[in-house]
């Protein structure tokens, strides 16, 4: 049976005080969880004092995220943050292709794949964010959009690379909006991208991790995790409130 995850991405919030609050917030909230993972991502600047704060006993169950990374390990590419840096600092998750990195920052599904690959090529997990926007569902093109982010990945790294990975489908349209989609409609999704990926391989398809990311809240987590191809949920706004987020942890246990 896969374990649920459940992971907090704060973005580009946070002060150190705010950062430690939530950490030994979520850390009490949370203790004696037995059958969920959580994980927190704060921003990369402020991921020395979450990977102290995570190594603490209280913590120690938190895993750390991290929301971005560059391809390249090393190099003249000022300002970027590469996969051995964040290994360093104990980093467990990598968010790769999140909406707001592709609709903000032009990441290319190309580009996806790399930093996926050079995730995994330092021993970290990425976190694969596929999602269509609002006009693609209502064109009826959920399912193609999907799987063609998906696609690019499997076809630059191989299905195997899928067993060290998780998937998270976000749609676009519920990211920040307040709007989520139905348990069915996330439902839906998720069955989608594991029939494809058990096309090539069952016992990957069987084994991967697929979280929900769209506006998961306190109200609705029970339900979305309820069902049989969601396995937890990549949470935007709520992390930052820590009853509401260890809430939403609860409902996965």
């Amino acid at each position: 049976m896969r374990q649920k995850l459940v992971v907090g991405n704060w973005k580009m919030h946070g002060s150190t005080a705010q950062v430690r609050r939530l950490i030994e917030g979520v850390a009490t909230g949370s203790a004696g969880l037995a059958k969920v993972e959580i994980a927190v991502g704060p921003t990369l600047l402020h991921m020395g004092l979450a990977a102290e704060l995570c190594a603490s006993e209280a913590a120690g169950h938190l895993k750390l995220a991290a929301q971005n990374l560059f391809a390249e390990p090393a190099g003249a590419f000022t300002g970027e943050v590469s996969a051995p840096m964040l290994a360093e600092y104990g980093v467990n998750y990598v968010i790769v292709g999140h909406s707001e990195r592709r609709e903000i920052f032009a990441e290319t599904d190309q580009v996806v794949a790399a930093k996926f690959k050079a995730t995994q090529a330092s021993g970290l997990i990425p976190i694969l964010c596929v999602g269509e926007s609002l006009a693609q569902r209502e064109a009826g093109t959920s399912a193609e959009v999907v799987l063609a982010q998906l696609n690019a990945v499997i076809e630059t790294a191989g299905i195997e690379a899928l067993r060290s990975a998780v998937l998270a489908y976000e749609p676009i349209w519920a990211i920040g909006t307040g709007k989520t989609a139905s348990k069915e409609q996330a439902q839906e999704i998720h069955r989608v991208l594991r029939e494809h990926i058990a096309k090539s391989d069952t016992a990957v398809a069987q084994g991967i991790r697929i979280l929900y990311g769209g506006s998961v809240n306190a109200a609705n987590a029970t339900e979305l995790f309820s069902q049989a191809d969601i396995d937890g949920g990549l949470v935007g706004g709520a992390s930052l409130k820590v009853e509401e987020f260890v809430s939403i942890c609860k409902s996965a246990d």
